[in-house]
């Protein structure tokens, strides 16, 4: 077997080093940024610091802010200088840029889409958004963004979620929910205990528990890259611990995420979450948008009319489940739906999306399915000499542990894209008619379709290992059956849900 190339995965996520992006995985802070988000800008950037807190629909004083009386836009015409020229002065600084993105995309997002807010305030319709970006916004989050990785539109990690929590007290850390806060928001999210700020804290809440979900995973790989001197029996104990730890960390972060429904009411959603809608698939865009002073992006000053259409906020691209996918290798059906799931790993901090890729590829190039599950065909199960009859014994077990945890992960898997299922249906479904999600997929049809396949993963394992001989145990028995009404019940819900709007689920 070829020697594998490792991954720079950071044990010290060096949060004092300013030359690093801020997004780099690390065992410790997992999908997390290298440090706790920046908050506060330099002084030169005091226009649009003053913009952004007196932006929200309920300001931090509780008064009532621009997006309230719809004078964003006049305010970003009257007040806001082109400060392209100050963020080169600190360029070297990628934290900091990442602060800036973070803070420009929040502007971009508002200004854009403040019809909307006002025409849904009134009628319960979307109507067209503001289509020309000023280039007093556009130059400066085109250069962030080419700095950063990102593309020059709000993205979750790198803007609204992710780089958009500060500590109440410093001291206390992440350890607890309470001591987070937003930094910016668009409704009443300075407001901790309201539905915005639930809604990103929650997310916030789940990736501090990824630190584990890397580093199991790299030792799931490790397990099944065996130099000339290891034994079998020590590469599946190490698997099999590390697919409990992976099991433990994917519990932990569901129980996080169930959280939702109390921290972010479902009634509450549609009033901010028009603010986070995308330009591409969307009724507001239907020509895109023209970003003035940036030539196709790249924030040199040029002019272009060209229009630009890029996907909005999604908690689909965070990058904990996709690992799992990657790592466990579920195949996903060949349909536009899937497409749609490729073309989001854009919208990824670059470091992520390049150590997603890396798993992916060492999953396949050491074959780790198919060893961890002992299927047929496989020729490295076994890598030690002859064995005992006891010993035999003990390692069909360490097998059988082995296919247990597997499928118990697979389940995990399943439970959090269920309940994000569940959250589509009764924060989105019931109470808008609005044919696409924030980042421009189709809403009845495009969660169903990755869990879809994750339950058709674990049905085909699940009979793969039980022909191979696998005792999984009732345990197992009992999650194969709750899986299978989920299926049948998915089924159901999707097949009503698209008679009821008119959406063929085959051209979806």
């Amino acid at each position: 077997m070829e020697v594998p190339v490792k991954f720079p995965v950071l044990d010290d996520p060096r949060p004092d080093d300013m030359s690093l992006p801020a997004f780099m995985v690390s065992t410790r802070r997992g999908f997390l940024p290298r440090m706790d988000p920046i908050v506060s800008l330099p002084p030169e950037f005091d226009p649009l610091e003053s913009l952004l807190q007196r932006m929200p629909i309920k300001t931090l004083s509780g008064e009532p802010g621009l997006l309230a009386r719809g004078e964003l836009g006049d305010a970003v015409t009257k007040e806001l200088p082109d400060l392209t020229d100050r963020i080169d002065k600190y360029q070297h600084n990628l934290p900091l840029m990442n602060a800036l993105y973070r803070d420009y995309s929040f502007l971009a997002s508002a200004y854009l889409l403040e019809p909307c807010h006002q025409r849904f305030v009134r009628t319960g319709e979307y109507g067209l958004a503001r289509d020309v970006l000023p280039a007093n916004i556009a130059r400066p989050i085109a250069r962030c963004a080419a700095l950063c990785g990102f593309q020059p539109f709000m993205e979750y990690a790198g803007s609204y979620a992710l780089f958009n929590y500060r500590l109440a007290d410093p001291a206390k850390g992440l350890d607890d929910y309470s001591n987070l806060r937003l930094i910016r928001a668009f409704e009443h999210g300075l407001d901790s205990a309201s539905s915005e700020a639930g809604f990103v804290l929650v997310h916030v809440e789940m990736v501090k528990h990824s630190g584990p979900l890397v580093s199991a995973a790299l030792t799931c790989l490790d397990a099944a890259s065996p130099t000339p001197s290891s034994g079998s029996r020590e590469e599946r104990l190490k698997l099999n611990a590390a697919l409990a730890t992976l099991l433990t960390s994917l519990r932990r972060i569901n129980a996080v995420m169930e959280t939702m429904w109390s921290r972010s009411r479902p009634r509450a959603y549609t009033s901010f979450r028009t603010f986070i809608f995308g330009i591409a698939a969307q009724s507001m865009f239907p020509r895109g948008v023209v970003y003035e002073g940036v030539g196709d992006g790249n924030g040199d000053g040029s002019s272009s009319s060209k229009r630009v259409a890029f996907r909005g906020e999604s908690g689909a691209n965070d990058s904990m489940i996709p690992l799992m996918d990657n790592l466990l290798a579920i195949p996903m059906p060949d349909t536009p739906l899937t497409a749609i799931l490729r073309d989001f790993r854009r919208y990824r901090p670059s470091n992520h999306r390049e150590f997603l890729e890396w798993v992916g590829a060492e999953a396949e190039r050491v074959r780790l399915k198919d060893w961890a599950l002992a299927l047929a065909g496989d020729d490295h199960v076994v890598r030690g000499g002859e064995e005992e009859e006891e010993e035999e014994e003990e390692e069909e077990e360490r097998v059988n542990e082995s296919r247990r945890l597997w499928l118990q992960v697979l389940d995990q898997v399943r439970d959090f894209r269920w309940r994000h299922w569940c959250f589509a249906r009764e924060y989105i479904l019931k109470r808008t008619n609005h044919p696409t999600a924030t980042g421009g997929s189709p809403i009845v049809t495009w969660l169903p379709n990755q869990l879809q396949a994750v339950l058709d993963e674990m049905g085909r394992l699940y009979e793969l290992v039980g022909a191979a001989g696998g005792k999984l145990g009732k345990e197992c028995e009992d999650m194969m059956d709750l899986a299978q009404r989920r299926r049948e019940m998915l089924g159901k819900e999707v097949r009503k849900l698209c008679e009821e709007r008119g959406i063929n689920r085959l051209d979806a």
